[in-house]
């Protein structure tokens, strides 16, 4: 090769994306932390589908669904989570959220089983119960007083998790482990904004009442391992999977603190994702009453009033559909970070090593060139015949990869049967004049809640 194809070869793996340089990028900082939505929807138009950013480290967002693709799945050896992953564990330890390399791969290992096919299908007879039960309640609320929808799925959720994954029902720890998980929420916010970060356990008020509220809402992780200890419980739920299991080369099982971990993430982080996907829905079907009539049709043609079970689900295509265009518009996980390994090329461009590497579900599910009027709320969208022109990686609530979520069907299958439950029964409907807007903090609550009434059906 002569000197000069050498040199020319090499400027090409260094070429740099366009983007925000240190200055510009103390600029955008202030817009960001304002409003992240907007401030990372802005980027691509204005940078094209590989953003670079020069900060404290240098960061890539990438929109492009193939090179999201290339991150989380062709060349996912070369990523690892993200920095912001990283100080989570302090909240959820190093469950299969946050963990790596073979650890990681042997947790997941372990608890794929809990959400295999057949699980599922049992698991949907509690999933429609509980939901009975909240519909119970509910009726002394109907054409009365408004409510927020938004706690009342966190609870609904929550029990679900606790009553299919750990054999337990969580009714009575459900506003505790809502306050820790709030102030939880809002301390690993402030933590990721901080240049400087004390450790978690240093003494300030802050971080003492956090680790308090998460003291004791975990107590009751502790007690289920201490009751399988000791034989009080015996079940083939996802928590005696991870008890029973042993590694390969030690034969050790786990720890009572590796079993927290992964009990924590899966049921604090995975019941949090379903609700918030839920809540959503209720919103997008109450401004959408088009929709919600197809929605009624459906679910008059296949149950004719009766519960569904779970081998109605791949006939009420129309309610998974619902569910999947609410979570285009409104990702639970609105972004993904990774941190690359080692040095890499991504559309032509240089990534080096340690670099952070942005993905934005929020943005990459609106993105013009694959999604037409991006801002509208259509569920056809994912009928079998469009969903199959996307481009892989066009839409990725769950992630993807090697990574993908863990319980992504069990996630769909709860929602599922949740809406078809409820809207059998009632029409909710938003009450006027509440502001309804995204925060986008871990995950992507409505800021205020979503204040609605009751309608009889």
């Amino acid at each position: 090769m002569s000197s000069s194809v050498a040199k020319t070869t090499v400027k090409n793996a260094r070429r740099q994306p366009p983007g925000l340089g240190r200055r510009q990028f103390l600029r955008f900082v202030p817009e960001m932390r304002r409003d992240p939505l907007r401030a990372f929807a802005e980027l691509p138009r204005r940078f094209g589908d590989i953003v670079r950013m020069k900060g404290l480290w240098t960061s890539f967002q990438l929109n492009h669904p193939a090179d999201i693709e290339h991150v989380l799945q062709t060349n996912s050896a070369n990523y690892r989570k993200g920095r912001n992953y990283r100080e989570m564990r302090w909240s959820i330890g190093n469950g299969l959220l946050a963990s790596e390399g073979d650890f990681w791969r042997r947790q997941r290992r372990l608890a794929q089983p809990a959400f295999h096919r057949q699980r599922l299908a049992a698991f949907a007879r509690v999933m429609t119960d509980a939901t009975g039960e909240m519909l119970d309640a509910w009726q002394a609320r109907a054409g009365t007083q408004p409510f927020d929808v938004v706690p009342e799925m966190m609870r609904l959720s929550l029990r679900i998790a606790g009553l299919t994954l750990f054999s337990t029902d969580l009714t009575g720890e459900t506003e505790q482990i809502a306050r820790a998980l709030d102030l939880a929420r809002a301390h690993t916010i402030r933590r990721m904004w901080q240049v400087v970060r004390l450790p978690i356990t240093f003494p300030t008020p802050a971080n003492r009442r956090v680790l308090r509220a998460l003291g004791e809402s975990e107590k009751f992780i502790y007690e289920m391992i201490r009751a399988r200890r000791r034989g009080e419980i015996e079940t083939d739920d996802l928590l005696s999977l991870l008890m029973r299991a042993r590694d390969e080369e030690t034969g050790e099982t786990m720890s009572d603190k590796q079993l927290r971990d992964e009990a924590a993430t899966i049921l604090m982080a995975g019941h949090e994702t379903t609700a918030i996907a839920l809540s959503w829905t209720w919103y997008l079907l109450a401004r959408h009453p088009h929709v919600e009539q197809k929605l009624h049709a459906e679910l008059a043609n296949v149950l004719d009033g009766r519960a569904p079970v779970f081998d109605d689900l791949p006939r009420l295509n129309y309610t998974r559909m619902i569910i999947e265009e609410a979570m285009r518009l409104y990702p639970p996980a609105w972004a993904v970070s990774r941190t690359a390994i080692s040095d890499d090329e991504i559309g032509s461009y240089h990534i080096p090593a340690n670099s952070e590497i942005l993905l934005l579900p929020y943005v990459t599910h609106r993105h013009p060139q694959f999604w037409e009027e991006p801002e509208q709320f259509d569920p056809e969208r994912f009928t079998p015949e469009r969903a199959t022109q996307r481009p892989k990686f066009t839409y990725f609530p769950f992630g993807g990869g090697p990574r993908q979520c863990v319980g992504n069907n069990f996630a769909l299958t709860e929602a599922q049967l949740v809406l078809a439950v409820v809207a059998q029964q009632y029409r909710l409907t938003l009450v006027s004049g509440h502001p309804i807007e995204p925060e986008p903090s871990i995950t992507l609550r409505p800021r205020y809640g979503i204040m609605m009434t009751l309608k009889q059906r």
